[in-house]
C-alpha cells in the first residue's frame, strides 16, 4: 500500500475553541502547536498546512510554574546598535495579556513560509469572547 499524500485543496479545516484558564504555559502550546500543524489527524503531511483553527480565549488566566514570572525574560532587538531590549513575563502580561501565549505557540511552529501559514491560522483573545461564533468551533480537550 502507496502513502498518501495530501494536496493543498484536500484539506478538510475544522475550527477549535482552547480554554487557557488555569493551563501550564509549556504544555498549553504544545497542545495548540499540534492541532495548528495538523499532526493529530492520520492524514498528516509535512509540506502542506493540513491543520485546523484554533480559537485561545481566556489568554490572560495562564498560569507558569516556579519562579517563571520574574526570570522569565523575552528579548528583542531592532538590529541597531542599541536595540536590545527585554521584558519579563510578569511585565508583558501586564502590558499584553495574550502575547506569551501567542509568542509559546509560534516559537513551536517551523521558522518558514508555511510556518507563517500555520500561525496565521491561531486566533489568541483576552476574555472569554470571541468574534468566530458562525464558524461553529468545537471545545478543544486540552
Amino acid at each position: 500500500m502507496k502513502t498518501q499524500l495530501l494536496k493543498k485543496g484536500e484539506v478538510a479545516r475544522q475550527w477549535y475553541v482552547a480554554d487557557a484558564t488555569g493551563q501550564t504555559l509549556g504544555r498549553f502550546a504544545v497542545k495548540v502547536a499540534r492541532v495548528l500543524m495538523g499532526k493529530h489527524k492520520p492524514i498528516f503531511t509535512p509540506h502542506v498546512d493540513s491543520g485546523d483553527f484554533v480559537i485561545v480565549v481566556n489568554a490572560e488566566k495562564i498560569k507558569v510554574t516556579g519562579k517563571k514570572m520574574d526570570k522569565k525574560k523575552y528579548m528583542h532587538h531592532t538590529q541597531w546598535p542599541g536595540g536590545y531590549s527585554e521584558t519579563a513575563l510578569k511585565d508583558l502580561r501586564k502590558t499584553k495579556p495574550g502575547h506569551a501565549v501567542r509568542l509559546a505557540i509560534k516559537r513551536m511552529l517551523p521558522k518558514t513560509r508555511l510556518g507563517s501559514q500555520i500561525y496565521s491560522k491561531l486566533k489568541v483573545y483576552v476574555g472569554s469572547d470571541h468574534p468566530h461564533t458562525a464558524q461553529q468551533p468545537v471545545p478543544l480537550q486540552v
